[in-house]
């Protein structure tokens, strides 16, 4: 069975730092593409970054290029988004997906990002 169970939201302060975990079963992250998407309150879902499976490429929306950065470790068959300099506008409830772009196969409840001073 898939499964994918996000952690390692919270609340932070504008520019502050967090640590975003999926931990995947049932398939091999690395046999996959993979995203990180989020939605904020009244929004759409916004694909936020991917890695290929194919080569480890990774890709960045304008919004978080610089600050962000996606990594897997396989042999805890985990997916991480590293987030700095976080900005009010990150605000949003995270999930990891599999595949690449927006349309990417969310399977987790995600995990509430809040930036607020």
């Amino acid at each position: 069975q898939v499964q994918l169970v996000e952690s390692g939201g919270g609340l932070v302060q504008p520019g502050g730092s967090l640590r975003l975990s999926c931990a995947a079963s049932g398939f091999i992250v690395s046999m996959r593409d993979m995203s990180w998407l989020r939605q904020a309150p009244g929004k759409g879902v916004e694909w936020v970054s991917g890695i290929s499976s194919t080569n480890g490429n990774t890709g960045y929306a304008s919004s978080v290029k610089g600050r962000f950065t996606i990594s897997r470790d396989n042999t805890k068959n985990t997916l991480y988004l590293q987030m700095n300099s976080l900005k009010p506008e990150d605000t949003a409830v995270y999930y990891c997906a599999k595949g690449w772009g927006p349309s990417a196969s969310r399977g987790g409840q995600g995990t509430q990002v809040t930036v607020s001073s």
